[in-house]
């Protein structure tokens, strides 16, 4: 079988998604990075179109690359022109790169009503700017806009606009799925159509050099992976897509589930065993460069992607781990989680106890007393699936294991409102560490803010390496609302410093207590792992996180 070669277009098709904008900076950034993994080819933008993609391709010529092809993108000439007369086309060339991609018509909805102009006419705009790249000794790459659509109306059409790009040297054609309307079915019969069609076309010239096909999907039905790997079966062997499916609309096919797909499933290996390692590493990475909360339900990388809370499924994955995960989430770069909740069973908190190097029988304590607990607590509003720090105090309480390193004495929060400017907030807080007292005051731009601010002036004095200590996220959620403004509120804190992140939870009618108590956790789990190396290697790493700091600040 031949290699699957990997087309990235994050920095193009997946920046014209919603809110994403990447600077020249952050695109070169990410190009190195999708250049570590072995990615193929980069398509780094639209050099004619805008300055920050001209400008990302200056920065570029300066950037060695290991393994990827930088590629320019742009349009066929313009109607009525010559195409040696086309900014678009020059501006191409000027972005020196050693390889382009050129779109055109592949749809008479679009050529006639669309365009305004004869078929003839289009097949030429085609036909001319791949012959004059070509002259000008560059890699073509033709983009078979709206392929699917055109070839279900009017095949023989569609056909003709991929001759035309054939016949002038076009090195790959690619099928597009520009509306992401294809169904599988369709996109299997057309790509070998296609193929038996370009091999016969090819025969009749007294060409020799093959010509790639590629996919280009949109997921605006939801089958852009489906639409993609269908393709590679039917005889494309180049895949376009982006990380974490970025793109318009609905976003393109997800390059994080396509390329394990294409290793794992279908043996055909397209980057090393290695890199496939760095896989949810990148997906995180460019995630935090787009300024996006990372979907924690996103198949192979995603945070949820192995997570079992189903005591049958938790007992069974510690016999057998394939009875309930597909692959071998190491192979990806995520990692296994097993939740606990009021849906936990012994198998659970268990498995959950080894992750965090707790010894659940030290103390006499029965796993299943355990469970009974955390039920109790998840009927009055806690949530321990989604805050593993908090779990491992409560386990630590529960079996007499936890160690505080500071203790609470008093704390009081204050909020002042002077006419028309912003709240402010300030907090004193009293604690003791090993018998000494400390009493600190702090500002902050939030109740919350000041806690915490107060808390660190406090523990400062006896821990003074906190400061990569990071609140990242903060949520509040009403448990019950019948009760108005008495109901119990949850609040959920999610921290980080330069290795890992965790998560802690506190519940209480008063969403201060709530806070503190989440707030207390997170900095007691964070002194463990500072201070016992036993709790420093068992806890589980992340490298990743919620970039949603500015909601702690306002709080």
């Amino acid at each position: 079988m031949e290699p699957v070669i990997l087309y990235d277009t994050t920095l193009r098709d997946g920046t014209q998604g919603e809110n994403i904008n990447f600077s020249a900076e952050d695109k070169l950034k990410i190009a190195k990075r999708l250049d570590d993994i072995g990615i193929h080819y980069i398509e780094g933008g639209w050099p004619g179109s805008n300055p920050r993609d001209k400008r990302f391709f200056d920065l570029a010529k300066s950037t060695k690359f290991k393994t990827a092809r930088l590629t320019a993108f742009g349009a066929t000439r313009r109607p009525g022109i010559e195409a040696r007369d086309d900014s678009n086309l020059a501006a191409l060339l000027d972005s020196d790169t050693s390889a382009v991609a050129i779109f055109g018509k592949s749809w008479n909805l679009h050529v006639e009503q669309v365009l305004n102009i004869s078929r003839d006419e289009n097949l030429a705009m085609i036909a001319e700017s791949v012959a004059f790249l070509k002259a000008a000794d560059r890699e073509v790459i033709y983009d078979a806009e709206h392929f699917f659509d055109g070839f279900d109306e009017d095949p023989e059409y569609a056909l003709q606009s991929l001759f035309a790009a054939l016949d002038n040297g076009a090195d790959a054609i690619v099928l597009c799925d520009t509306n992401g309307g294809a169904l599988p079915f369709l996109v299997e019969s057309a790509t070998r159509t296609v193929r038996q069609r370009l091999s016969e076309r090819l025969s009749e010239g007294g060409r020799t050099k093959k010509v790639d096909i590629g996919i280009h999907t949109h997921n605006d039905s939801g089958l852009a992976v489906a639409n993609t790997i269908t393709a590679v079966h039917s005889g494309a062997v180049m895949v376009q897509g982006t990380i974490n499916g970025y793109g318009e609309r609905c976003g393109n096919a997800d390059l994080n589930s396509i390329i394990p797909i294409l290793c794992m499933k279908m043996n055909r290996p397209c980057v090393s065993s290695e890199n496939l390692l760095k896989l949810k590493s990148l997906s995180r990475f460019v995630s935090e460069t787009a300024n996006l909360v990372p979907i924690n339900t996103r198949p192979f990388v995603g945070r949820s992607a192995f997570a079992h809370k189903g005591g049958i499924h938790v007992s069974a994955i510690t016999k057998v781990p394939r009875a309930y995960e597909h692959i071998d989430p190491a192979l990806v770069g995520n990692r296994r989680r097993v939740l606990v909740s009021d849906l936990s069973g012994k198998s659970n908190v268990e498995y959950k106890a080894r992750e965090f190097g707790l010894d659940l029988d030290a103390n006499g304590f029965d796993s299943r007393e355990i469970v009974t607990r955390i039920k109790d607590l998840e009927e009055q509003g806690y949530q321990f699936d989604v805050a593993d720090g908090s779990f491992k105090i409560l386990v630590q309480k529960f079996t007499e294991q936890f160690r505080p390193h500071f203790e609470l004495e008093s704390f009081r929060v204050t909020i002042e409102k002077d006419k028309d400017l912003p709240c402010s907030a300030h907090a004193t807080i009293k604690i003791s560490v090993d018998g000494r007292t400390e009493i600190t005051a702090a500002e902050g731009r939030g109740p919350v803010s000041a806690l915490d601010n107060a808390l660190r002036k406090a523990l400062d004095r006896f821990f003074p390496d906190l400061d990569a200590m990071r609140l990242v996220d903060f949520k509040v959620r009403v448990i019950d609302g019948r009760d108005g403004t008495a109901a119990k509120v949850r609040v959920f804190i999610e921290s980080r410093d330069h290795e890992d992140i965790w998560s802690t939870i506190g519940v209480s009618e008063d969403i201060i207590e709530a806070s503190w108590h989440a707030l207390a956790d997170s900095f007691h789990y964070k002194l463990a792992r500072e201070i016992d190396p036993k709790a420093e290697a068992a806890a589980p790493r992340d490298a990743s996180a919620s970039s949603n700091a500015a909601a702690l600040q306002n709080t």
